[in-house]
């Protein structure tokens, strides 16, 4: 299943290729893709209540041609922002809202007289607090992005940086602080709800009919590439080169054999999508993370997304894998995804599929393909790719940690199964029930012994996000997956509550989850007698409770004050649990 630059290449073992080119038969001759477009939501179920919710979550279709004859207007935009004198702005947003401007932001990066763009989407307090240092807030612009108007995050952000900005203007006549707001949100209820809307420099409003992670394409990343001086006509031009490619019920549908694939190789047994990305376009494979967990990931089924798992040899990956490997076209030689290491995971039994983005079709047509495909991978799955059932069960946890916060002035205190050295073991009701005096290696075996054959363990840290943490994560994640032949997994909190939380609760019942937290050596307040600390917190304990509610196997691990020794100290522990 080869074709043109910029197509998708199957490379598959022989009984999955079977399979896979059945159900790709199967859906061109339903009409598949003409049914997707044509709004036609049967292909995802027969309830009649849920066809007509997903009837009003398919304006991603249209997004590229709807949104680029708004090019000019956000071009003049951000060039009287510019001209005023901003020079950075912070996107403040979770999820969809945050993660596609990142690719955008990381990827491509400001262009010439652009303004430098930098993304906030963790609550944790030294990733305010940087936030708030590393941009002059005179000359910065708040770009606060929630689908719904009510995302506590954000609304935390825009709390805070209206409050540094109302401080700065207070003693300027005349002065104004809205002028150094931006909102994209959607119309009616929404904009509405977010503090200061009327009094803010500018104020977008998205088709209510896009979901979070089916923005990219919107005013979600049209606004921050237009301030940064990104090729916005290129940009939705790609989009509409790779939706054109995406309307015919044929083989060479790049979305539809993607989308196939994804599902019917998942539905196979081979449910962890491994994303090799190219360095330059490292930061899409978050975004693709999101899309597909958060879109599959429900009624105990799924694709699980495994993203910036270090590369190791063959013969460390088990038989539930699918590799998926995106480059520039003429790129194949880029580190351990070259043409060589492809062969030998082939040559292993592994499928893969190998996709090189072409000078026409860029990163939007990218973001176009990946929304196609889930959408047809959520029909394969039988699941309705466009809700998220599970999302809400940690915010509700963490509303409730916190009003019994508000009640007592502290979290209720939990009784450790461990402690050595820096860290502190905090266990599930499972590990509690029968827990004695165990030693932090004896637990910490313990828990790993629950992951499932064929599963993943999960590492979510609850800290920020800095390359030397991610390096420190990346050593986990490699050390676990060549000692158990497990998939890995690994996200910063909060932020992964609004990518992979839906598929960790909704998903195949195969996640070991460990929570890393630590303690604040600065805070910053919110309003209520709360602070980010205390929220970030909140957060941890909150997906700890739903996590733990789905029987789920959770360990929490506390760092003490000093994060990186504790991600030193745990890996340390894990080398000796594990062995040789």
């Amino acid at each position: 299943m080869a074709g043109p630059s910029g197509s998708t290449d199957l490379r598959l073992p022989d009984g999955l290729r079977a399979t896979v080119e059945d159900r790709l038969s199967r859906a061109i001759s339903e009409r598949w893709a003409d049914r997707i477009w044509g709004r036609d939501a049967s292909l995802w179920g027969t309830d009649e209540a849920a066809q007509a919710r997903i009837g009003g979550r398919l304006g991603w279709l249209d997004a590229p041609e709807q949104f680029r004859d708004r090019v000019d207007t956000l071009e003049a935009f951000a060039a009287a922002a510019i001209a005023e004198g901003f020079t950075s702005a912070v996107v403040c947003g979770m999820g969809g809202s945050s993660l596609a401007p990142d690719v955008l932001v990381r990827s491509l990066g400001p262009q010439e007289g652009g303004i430098k763009v930098a993304v906030l989407d963790s609550t944790d307090p030294d990733a305010v607090l940087a936030a708030t240092r590393d941009h002059d807030p005179a000359r910065t612009l708040y770009l606060i992005a929630t689908k719904s108007g009510t995302t506590t995050e954000t609304l935390s952000f825009l709390q805070h940086f209206w409050r540094l900005e109302d401080d700065l203007h207070g003693a300027i006549p005349d002065a104004v602080p809205g002028e150094h707001f931006l909102a994209v949100t959607d119309p009616d209820e929404s904009v509405r709800r977010i503090p200061h809307n009327d009094a803010m420099r500018g104020v977008f409003l998205n088709p209510p009919d896009i979901g979070g992670r089916y923005s990219a394409l919107s005013y979600v990343g049209l606004v921050p590439a237009a301030l940064m001086r990104l090729d916005l006509a290129d940009l939705c031009n790609d989009a509409v080169l790779m939706a054109a490619r995406c309307r015919p019920d044929e083989e060479e549908n790049p979305g539809l054999v993607l989308g196939v694939a994804m599902g019917a190789l998942a539905a196979a047994g081979r449910d962890k999508l491994t994303l090799l990305v190219e360095p330059e376009l490292a930061p899409f494979g978050a975004w693709a993370e999101q899309l597909i967990a958060e879109s599959t990931g429900k009624h105990g089924v799924g694709v699980v997304p495994i993203v910036d798992e270090p590369a190791g040899p063959v013969a460390a990956y088990g038989d539930d894998r699918v590799f998926v490997r995106i480059r520039r076209d003429g790129d194949s030689s880029f580190g351990v995804s070259s043409d060589a290491f492809l062969d030998e995971l082939e040559a292993a039994g592994h499928p893969v599929i190998d996709i090189g983005l072409s000078q026409r079709e860029g990163l939007g047509g990218e973001f176009f393909r990946w929304e196609f495909a889930t959408a047809v991978a959520g029909a394969v799955l039988g699941i309705n790719p466009f809700d998220e059932p599970n999302v809400t069960e940690s915010k509700e946890n963490t509303d409730r940690v916190l009003d019994e916060y508000r009640g007592s002035g502290a979290f209720r205190e939990e009784e450790p199964i461990a402690s050595e050295g820096v860290l502190t073991l905090f266990g599930d009701a499972a590990m509690r029930l029968t827990a004695g005096k165990g030693s932090l290696d004896g637990e910490l075996a313990r828990h790993l012994e629950r992951a499932r054959p064929n599963g993943y363990i999960a590492f979510q840290a609850y800290i920020r996000a800095t390359p030397d943490r991610d390096q420190a994560l990346g050593d986990l994640r490699q050390l676990v997956r060549d000692r158990t032949r497990r998939a890995t997994t690994s996200g910063y909190g909060p932020r992964y509550l609004h990518s992979t939380g839906q598929l960790h609760k909704g998903g195949p019942r195969s996640g070991c989850f460990i929570q890393l937290v630590a303690d604040h050596a600065e805070d910053v307040p919110l309003d209520g007698g709360l602070t980010f600390g205390v929220l970030i917190d909140a957060q941890a304990m909150g997906d700890f409770a739903s996590l733990e509610s789905h029987e789920l196997p959770v360990l929490r691990v506390h760092l003490g004050f000093e994060p990186d020794a504790g991600l030193v100290a745990v890996h340390e522990a894990l080398a000796r649990v594990l062995g040789e």
